[in-house]
């Protein structure tokens, strides 16, 4: 008996024992394993290398063996590693090193994995958020089952500058805008949560204002008030690391003279500091080592203390840390705190994804294979495609196409082009995918329909002809559809244009063919707003396409024959010559304001060009009508703790279904500092059958009317408030007025 209670008592203890540790927090976890830890294992943990993939810079070609350098715990992640079989391979080796610490694998799903989806800024033209949850949350779920943990995205930048090549990659130049759209592909990316099979952690980035590079040109400097880049760049980061993403990515540029992987007010005083960043950072591809060319540090030495001191975690492919930084640590320059706090939020993240329960519980070759490219999946893109796309132009309802109409000429360079679809940034896991061209799309649902095909030019063709392929085509058919704009390697990254024109002559071959006098629709591809003056004067019906991934040609398809009544409305401002750029809706008025397009002498104005854009921001046609009236306000005076409403009657005037997204400005009158002529506050995108009306309302509170002084502090100043309704920043329908007391 005396044995049975010792053994008892022994298997008690053993049991509380397992019960104790199962209860144990991720943080006493994350604590016991760094007390585990060597310098050089730690350091190890913020070292991330690549795998076997150019894309994101040069590779560095000294790297030794990368699966030795994981086997010795001197990798905490990797990425450009695709598929079960190669994450497999690399995350066995992790297991080999002395603490079996796992790998995270990251990769660039921007808009995709197996399926493409429409590049991100066209995304943005939908302004449907639960259509860009959805579409993230079909990437990360196809990406998850490849063995991906992690995906640099979303882009969060606010551009406004269309020469910068990864304006294609954001959700263009409006701050609430784009905070929303930020929440919402955090959102598609996590799911319900870290740690489930087919979650992603996001990466917010670029940290902070990238996007507006002086000129344009990726890579460089941002020069900016520290008003501005809290007002207008910082808060869709914000609204980003509120709806709870794991991660952020710093930025190759220097702000205001500082590089942003140096800046520890970026990185310490804001984001960890005021607003309390839990995960961790990661530099953009070098940019630890970038410091040294930017003049900021002599070496990767320098270069480590420098940008770890500053709040940059993990050292994505510099190899600054991994050389240095146990010496700058033994050298007295950091305390080892520092260091230990960076491998904390690694880890922590690594347990919160269950890693360090199953390694490879992301790692499923039949669930990999599963998830591929399902039906419902696939259709899901073709209709994320076409809320994507913006008709701007549409003459004498040429569209939609009768599916009954006996030919259609289809010219241009683009017609029959598959991998261009896809636009920059996809992630090409089978090059070989059935993209849906321009051509098949039309070819399937007019397929009674005699198509005459001319390429009519190449892209990058620098001499006009006489294009008689094209013009003979033209003239044999009913109407005619033109595929023309950019190729894939005009937009992303390092991908900046000083000329923003349509490429080539290819405007020369739509003057040819508008000039015969048949009807013409010309479809614009492309990854950016593109300079077209003569085709937006010229061509009957013109239809903005952006890139739309892997079915492009059926999402084309179905808005040119009236499957689908386009909705899409412009994130970004499409201008009249680069000379007008930076241009955008929500600028300060000057003290000489012009008054129109012909008042230029001693007025904010150009002599030879209008002020206004070609296409405003939030512009957007569709094939029926819309009627704002009956406009209301619950109160005329509010104090700053209260709010009204104001409500409208929309209604479609049209013969067919459609959707229109209404959207609401406001302007504070009189401010100090300046506030802009309008501000986006609020939109809803609304379906209305024929005929129909519905009462739309609008909630005006503290937020909505806050802006920062000259100190960075959150303001409300009492005054008359001007409230806008409309179809865009340009075409504004109804207006109120209303009064913020003390």
């Amino acid at each position: 008996m005396k044995y049975l209670k010792i053994a008892f008592t022994a298997a008690a203890l053993l049991c509380a024992e397992a019960s104790f540790a199962q209860q144990k927090t991720i943080s006493a976890k994350v604590d016991a394993l760094i007390s585990k830890m060597t310098l050089d294992e730690k350091v190890g943990q913020l070292n991330q290398l690549n795998g076997d993939w150019e894309a994101t810079g040069p590779v560095t070609k000294d790297v030794g063996n990368k699966l030795d350098d994981v086997k010795k715990g001197k990798v905490g992640s990797v990425l450009n590693i695709m598929g079960t079989n190669h994450t497999r391979a690399f995350q066995e080796a992790a297991m080999q090193s002395r603490l079996k610490i796992p790998l995270l694998f990251g990769q660039d799903v921007i808009h995709g994995y197996s399926i493409t989806f429409p590049i991100p800024l066209a995304e943005a033209a939908s302004w449907d958020m639960a259509a860009m949850e959805r579409s993230a949350r079909i990437a990360a779920t196809e990406a998850a089952a490849a063995g991906i943990h992690w995906t640099f995205a979303p882009m969060v930048d606010i551009a406004r500058d269309p020469r910068w090549g990864r304006v294609m990659e954001g959700a263009g130049e409006d701050t609430y805008l784009g905070s929303m759209i930020a929440k919402a592909r955090v959102k598609g990316f996590q799911g319900k949560g870290l740690g489930n099979i087919d979650a992603v952690m996001a990466c917010v980035k670029h940290f902070a204002a990238y996007g507006a590079a002086i000129g344009g040109r990726d890579y460089n400097s941002v020069d900016m008030s520290r008003r501005t880049l809290w007002e207008t760049y910082l808060p869709p980061f914000k609204a980003a690391l509120d709806a709870g993403a794991a991660t952020f990515m710093n930025s190759f540029n220097d702000l205001n003279g500082t590089p942003a992987t140096g800046s520890s007010y970026l990185q310490r005083d804001i984001l960890k500091g005021k607003w309390g960043f839990k995960g961790f950072v990661v530099s953009d591809w070098n940019s630890v080592g970038e410091m040294i060319p930017h003049g900021f540090v002599k070496d990767n030495y320098e270069a480590a203390e420098v940008a770890i001191k500053a709040g940059n975690d993990m050292d994505m492919e510099s190899r600054a840390y991994i050389g240095n930084l146990a010496k700058v640590v033994k050298d007295g320059r950091i305390n080892i705190a520092v260091v230990n706090e960076a491998v904390r939020r690694i880890l922590t993240k690594k347990f919160e994804m269950g890693l360090f329960d199953d390694p490879y519980k992301f790692i499923n070759p039949a669930r990999e294979k599963a998830a591929m490219n399902r039906p419902e999946n696939i259709e899901a893109a073709r209709d994320m495609g076409r809320k994507s796309i913006v008709l701007l132009k549409n003459e004498k309802n040429i569209l939609p196409l009768s599916k009954s109409i006996k030919s259609i000429a289809l010219i241009g360079p683009l017609s029959k082009e598959k991998w261009y679809l896809k636009g920059a940034w996809s992630t090409d896991v089978d090059p070989n995918d059935n993209v849906v061209t321009i051509y098949d799309g039309i070819q399937k649902q007019a397929p009674g329909a005699k198509i005459y095909y001319a390429e009519g030019c190449k892209i990058k063709d620098s001499v006009a002809t006489d294009f008689k392929d094209a013009v003979d085509a033209a003239n044999k058919a009913d109407v005619v559809v033109m595929a023309v704009g950019e190729d894939i390697f005009m937009t992303g990254e390092a991908r900046s244009k000083a000329n923003i024109h349509i490429p080539g002559v290819q405007e020369e071959l739509i003057k040819a063919v508008v000039t015969t006098g048949k009807p013409v629709v010309v479809l614009l591809m492309a990854g950016r707003p593109m300079v077209f003056n003569w085709t937006a004067d010229h061509a009957p019906a013109i239809v903005y396409t952006w890139w739309l991934g892997s079915q492009m040609g059926n999402s084309v398809a179905d808005v040119l024959f009236g499957n689908y009544n386009p909705a899409g409305k412009l994130p970004i401002t499409f201008p009249r010559s680069e000379g007008q750029i930076p241009i955008y809706y929500n600028s300060l008025n000057t003290g000489r304001p012009a008054q129109g397009d012909n008042d230029t002498f001693y007025r904010s104005s150009y002599i030879d060009l209008p002020n206004t854009p070609q296409y405003a921001f939030g512009y957007g046609l569709s094939y029926t009508t819309f009627s704002y009236s009956n406009i209301s306000i619950s109160k005329t005076n509010i104090k700053k703790t209260e709010s009204l409403t104001v409500s409208f009657d929309l209604q479609n005037t049209g013969k067919i279904a459609g959707e229109e997204t209404a959207q609401l400005y406001i302007r504070d009158m009189v401010a100090q500092p300046l506030r802009p002529v309008k501000e986006l506050k609020d939109f809803k995108k609304v379906m209305l059958a024929p005929g129909e009306t519905k009462r739309i309302t609008f909630t005006i509170n503290k937020e909505k009317l806050q802006f920062y002084n000259d100190n960075l502090q959150l303001i409300t100043q009492p005054g008359e408030f001007k409230l806008m309704i409309g179809a865009a920043s340009n075409n504004i329908k109804l207006e109120k007025t209303f009064q913020l007391t003390n």
